[in-house]
C-alpha cells in the first residue's frame, strides 16, 4: 500500500516539514536510513544511480554521495550527522555541492505506531525562504515520493 507523503512549507518561513508512514517498525526504518548498502537501494529519484563515498551514521559522522541521472548529470551531496540515536532520531546537515555554502539542518524522528508501523517526521531548516523555495522547485517532492516508494518495497522484502 502506498502511503501519503505530507509536505508543509509555511509561507515566510525557511522550513519544510514532511511526514510519511511506513509499514515497518522504527528499527527497520532507521536501519534503512543508517546502512549505506540499504540507503543506496532507495534514496533518490527513479532512474538515478547512487554512489556512496562515505556514509557513517553516528554522532559526529559524515556522509557524501552522488546521484547520476539517465542523461549522465551528476548531483553531489554531503553533510554531517550531528546526532544519531538508534531507532529514534537523526539530526544532520544537508548540502547540495552545486550550491556551496548553503546548508540545511534536518531532523528525522522515527515515531512508533500501533501495528509495528512507523511515522517518519522530517523537519528541514534552510538558510532563507528563497533557498528553501529553490529546493522545493528543484523537484524535491517527486524525488522524496519516489525514494519512499522504493523504501516501502525494501521494507516489505
Amino acid at each position: 500500500m502506498t502511503r501519503a507523503l505530507h509536505i508543509d512549507a509555511p509561507v515566510g518561513l525557511p522550513v519544510v516539514d514532511m511526514t510519511r508512514e511506513f509499514d515497518a517498525p522504527p528499527a527497520a526504518v532507521y536501519r534503512a536510513h543508517r546502512d549505506p548498502e540499504l540507503v543506496a537501494r532507495w534514496l533518490g529519484p527513479h532512474g538515478f544511480e547512487m554512489v556512496i563515498e562515505v556514509y557513517d551514521v553516528r554522532t559526529g559522522g559524515r556522509y557524501r554521495y552522488s546521484h547520476r541521472d539517465p542523461e549522465g548529470n551528476v548531483y553531489r551531496f554531503n553533510g554531517v550527522f550531528h546526532t544519531a540515536r538508534e531507532d529514534e532520531l537523526i539530526i544532520q546537515t544537508f548540502e547540495y555541492e552545486a550550491v556551496p555554502d548553503v546548508v540545511a539542518v534536518e531532523t528525522l524522528r522515527f515515531e512508533a505506531l500501533d501495528g509495528g508501523r512507523t511515522k517518519l517526521h522530517t523537519h528541514s531548516v534552510h538558510t532563507d525562504v528563497a533557498t528553501r523555495d529553490a529546493m522545493i522547485d528543484s523537484g524535491m517532492e517527486q524525488g522524496v515520493r519516489e525514494s519512499y516508494e522504493r523504501l516501502d518495497g525494501l521494507l516489505a522484502g
